[in-house]
């Protein structure tokens, strides 16, 4: 019998096939001691696991490649934290086997992640996905992971780490289901890069039977258990219908009636460029710099090292717009030389421009990098700051982008909601705003935008958010001046309507989304989008402004 459940869409597209179940976690190693003089042997067991780990991490992210690449070396890092790694000794030291200190040091520093208000929670997956990695190669037995299959099939899982999702074959993975995880988590970001169709935080999604059929609508959420034949029909023709929409559509991004809407690719550095530029961008409205960063946590990357990689993805797109945003650490990015180790909750911490001001040193070489590479090149170079929160902050960086003889546009992102609330005042300094809408959610309704269990108040549908959108778009218009998105909204095809409905005048995204956000706006008039706005505004709820918009859009 056919039953629909409803989860959060992350990633479009229409999945249809049999249920396949993760491989489950490393059970828990048995708690047994050891003799003293066994201790140095399990230490270096452990130390070989950590390494070995580490380097197919490393390696698997070289094969995935572009933002997937940077999230693995990430975790590689994590496998090898010294702190982690000084824990597992001394346990060993006081007669713990080298699996069971792994575990136990692992658990001791993923109950601190907790402690710190959940903000890491992200990150928990991550590290629960690197101590299983290595407990399984110390006890000698298969990796938790991906099923093996010669069919496709639709993968069920509680989540999916990074080393997971990013080596995903998406000729075999129709697409997948995860019961935990929100819009903005690794694994949503990383779906949306491989175009696989995914819904996250649908509860009871392991209560699935192995061999099921279902069909996952990722643009919706819905999950369709034992569908009919009319239903697989139904969903077959729509997929249909949305490639032949993408086919058809190409050139600038642009309204029905002819209001351009430049539509803009989301990048970690050069290796996502080439996705970028066959998917049509007009350049880029969100180069994350800090996964430069991350290469190294101990320390910041060489001035040339930096100019290197910028003048990679600037030279991609001469005469087109180029906006960078400078390095964005703490909170879930930590790195060691720059962010505190013992803040108590590091999402409210220094994070951001405010980690940049207490190291200009690192803000000036990272600027002056920029200006280097940008020299003698076609292109529009903007640069903005993370986490403004005031004109103060604004006119902080705008000072430092000029004392590093920077020729660009310098901006600021509306993360926070004294941003938007204050975003005319914060113009009085700045040329430009960018809405970080991730954070900008995470900070209005005080929900982690990595937990599931708080994922509704992470759509980016909630009206509360679009007030914000609008209060900062209104402010830029009064000042004559420009008000993009750059957070996952704006890969929604119908909420990129209802954001320039709102006055927003580009669109940011992951390459896989912009042919979509294209077709769908090139439906559409401007008026019609203004409408749709104000009639997702008029409601109380994420669901009724969707269903709100969509009536207006449809014309209904």
């Amino acid at each position: 019998m056919e039953t629909t459940l409803r989860g959060v869409g992350v990633s479009h597209g229409v999945a249809i096939g049999e249920v396949r179940h993760m491989g489950t976690a490393v059970l828990e190693p048995p708690a047994k001691q050891i003799p003293t003089d066994e201790a140095p042997r399990e230490q270096g067991r452990a130390r070989q696991a950590v390494e070995a780990v580490a380097a197919d991490l490393i390696a698997r992210g070289n094969l995935a490649g572009g933002e997937a690449q940077h999230v693995l070396e990430a975790q590689a890092m994590m496998a090898q934290d010294p702190e982690l790694m000084a824990d597992v000794e001394r346990r060993i030291a006081v007669g713990s086997t080298a699996e069971r200190a792994v575990y136990d040091a692992f658990a001791a520093y993923r109950a601190l992640l907790a402690g710190a208000g959940e903000y890491l929670a992200g990150r928990v997956a991550d590290l629960d996905d690197v101590r299983n990695r290595i407990v399984a190669r110390l006890l000698g037995v298969p990796m938790p992971g991906v099923p093996d299959s010669d069919e496709p099939y639709v993968l069920i899982a509680r989540d999916l780490a990074p080393a997971d999702t990013a080596l995903l074959d998406p000729t075999l993975v129709l697409g997948f289901v995860t019961e935990e995880g929100g819009p903005t988590s690794h694994s949503a970001i990383l779906a949306r890069a491989l175009g696989v169709p995914a819904v996250v935080a649908l509860q009871g999604a392991g209560e699935l039977a192995e061999g099921t059929v279902v069909a996952v609508d990722g643009s919706t959420g819905d999950i369709f258990v034992n569908p009919s034949e009319e239903k697989r029909a139904e969903l077959t023709r729509a997929a249909e219908d949305r490639r032949a929409a993408l086919a058809a559509s190409s050139g600038p991004g642009a309204t029905s009636d002819g209001h351009k809407v430049p539509l803009l690719a989301n990048v970690g550095g050069p290796a996502d460029v080439p996705a970028a530029v066959e998917a049509g961008a007009e350049g880029v409205g969100l180069f994350r710099t800090e996964f430069l960063f991350l290469d190294d946590s101990a320390k910041a990357p060489s001035e040339e090292k930096q100019v290197e990689a910028y003048r990679k993805v600037l030279e991609a797109f001469p005469e087109g717009r180029v906006v960078v945003r400078v390095l964005d650490a703490g909170a879930d990015k930590p790195l060691d030389f720059l962010t505190p180790a013992d803040e108590p909750n590091p999402a409210l911490g220094v994070r951001g421009l405010r980690t940049l001001l207490d190291h200009p040193e690192v803000l000036r070489t990272q600027l002056t990098a920029l200006a280097k590479a940008a020299e003698g090149l076609p292109v529009y170079l903007e640069v903005m700051a993370p986490m403004v929160a005031d004109r103060t902050d604004a006119k902080a960086f705008a000072e430092a982008c000029r004392e590093a003889g920077l020729q660009a546009k310098f901006g600021a992102m509306v993360e926070i909601p004294s941003a938007a609330l204050r975003a005319r005042s914060i113009l009085q300094e700045v040329e430009f705003l960018s809405l970080g809408t991730n954070d900008l959610a995470q900070y209005t309704f005080a929900a982690d935008r990595q937990v599931g269990a708080v994922s509704r108040l992470q759509d980016p549908w909630q009206p509360a958010l679009l007030d914000l959108i609008a209060a900062s778009a209104d402010a830029a218009k009064a000042e004559g001046k420009s008000c993009g998105v750059c957070g996952e909204a704006a890969s929604d095809p119908l909420l990129a309507c209802v954001l320039t409905g709102l006055g927003v005048t580009s669109l940011s995204m992951g390459a896989a989304s912009i042919p979509y956000v294209r077709a769908t706006l090139a439906k559409h008039t401007l008026a019609q989008c203004e409408r749709a706005a104000a009639a997702a505004r008029a409601t109380d709820t994420a669901e009724e402004a969707r269903l709100a918009a969509q009536a207006v859009l449809s014309g209904e």
